[in-house]
This record gives structure tokens, sequence and C-alpha cells, in this order.
């Protein structure tokens, strides 16, 4: 008995009878699998439950300007405001400088994806939709994860939420200068008033620095960005009366 046992000790486990070696060795292959759709359901539902949240709750900040803090050493300035103490021209100028077509699309705009391509790329085609849930959900940069998951998340937002709270949650963790977050810092940092107060004028640079704030200004305008401004006057008035702004205000 002991020399069976002695002899039975060191040997390898066998598959079952009947069992082939594919099946058996193919087990570990596929609990691996099933554990990676696992976590990309969790993660699916991770941030699904994030997009719903958003809808009433609004965004403590980004990613991105948790980076930019660090990186800057110091707080970023940023403070919430309602799309109802915002001047309804700043609404309709953001819009007309960002994303013209907002009111009528469901997250992506194919007519600027289309004209993109035909230019070569030298151009965007992301919509606000997309920017807020670039800004407010995941991280900077062009990796196709991050482009995948912000492809799947615009529809889900556009959904959800109202257009009146897509452009309220952007207009408020938009970039507006360095370690400058929201339309409410950025008024007060170039202008000194609060976004209920901003002129048309004013509205037309906020929008006109996007989407490269650190290199332009809105109290002290080089002539593109005057003329950006005059542009995105034009097309916020457009807007106005064409019913493109109808979804917001």
């Amino acid at each position: 008995m002991a020399r069976a046992a002695k002899t039975t000790k060191g040997k390898s486990k066998k598959p079952a009878k009947g069992t082939s070696r594919t099946a058996w060795r193919g087990r570990p292959l596929r609990r691996l699998v099933t554990r990676a759709v696992q976590a990309a359901l969790a993660l699916a539902l991770l941030f699904g439950l994030a997009v719903l949240a958003y809808r009433f709750v609004n965004p403590p900040g980004s990613l991105y300007m948790w980076s930019e803090g660090r990186r800057l050493g110091t707080p970023v300035d940023y403070e919430w405001v309602d799309a109802e103490d915002v001047a309804p021209v700043a609404l309709r100028a953001l819009v007309a400088a960002e994303d013209a077509n907002f009111c009528t699309h469901w997250g992506f705009d194919m007519r600027a994806i289309r004209a993109a391509i035909a230019e070569g790329g030298n151009r965007g085609a992301s919509t606000i939709s997309q920017q807020v849930v670039k800004n407010a959900f995941l991280w900077q940069g062009r990796s196709w994860p991050r482009k995948a998951l912000e492809a799947s998340l615009t529809p889900l937002m556009e959904a959800l939420w109202p257009k009146r709270r897509i452009l309220e949650v952007y207009l408020n963790i938009a970039e507006f200068d360095e370690g400058v977050f929201g339309i409410k810092a950025a008024s007060q940092h170039y202008f000194g008033v609060d976004p209920a107060q901003l002129s048309a004028t004013q509205a037309a640079r906020l929008a006109a620095i996007l989407p490269d704030p650190k290199d332009r200004s809105a109290s002290r305008p080089s002539s593109f960005v005057e003329r950006r401004a005059a542009q995105i006057r034009d097309g916020a008035a457009t807007i106005a009366r064409d019913g493109r702004a109808r979804c917001f205000e």
C-alpha cells in the first residue's frame, strides 16, 4: 500500500476518462475569455452608471483638471454655474463655434466627418457631445481605446441627457486658459464679469479661443481671434434665427 501511494504521488493529474486533451487544455483559455468578458461588462456598467449620474449630479471636475492641477502645482480655477445663469448669447456662441448642428445630430455630425475626411483630416469633426464624453469621463489623447469608449458613450449620453444638459456640462468643464476651466472662471478671468453679464462680443471671443485656449487670449485678442469672433457672432445670430438653438434655449 505504501509503495503504491509513493508511485502515484509524483504523477500529474490526468484528464477524466472521455475528456480529450484539447478540451482539457482549452479550459484555462475559456476561463480567461470569460473573465475578460465579465470585466468588460462591469466596465460598461460602471461607465453607464456614471453617465446616468451626471445627468443629475454636477461633475466635480475631470481627470484633465486634476492632471493640470498637479502639473501647475496649484488647484485649477473652476466653479460650476447653471446654464440659466449664463447669458443666452454665450450658449449660442459656443454652439456656433464648436458644433453648429448640435441640435440636429445624435452625437456625431456626419456632414462634418465627411468634410474632415475630404480635407484629409486637417479639420476637426468632434461634436460638443463627444467633447463632453472625453472631458467628463475619459482621458486626453488619441489612443484607440479612448476613441472606442468615446464612440460607445456618446450615443448613450445623447439618449439619457437633454441637449441643454450636454451644453451645460460642456461650458462648465471646457478649458479657457491655463488652469482656467468653465465659463464662470473664464468670464471673471478675462473680463471681470459674471457669465450672465457677458456681451455678444465677449461671448464670441471666449468661443473663439477654443480649441486652443493656451495660445489665444479673449481679453487681448490677436487679429485671428478678432476675425474668428466676428464670424462666431454672425453664426450665433444665424442659429438663433433658423431654429438651430431651439433645443437648448
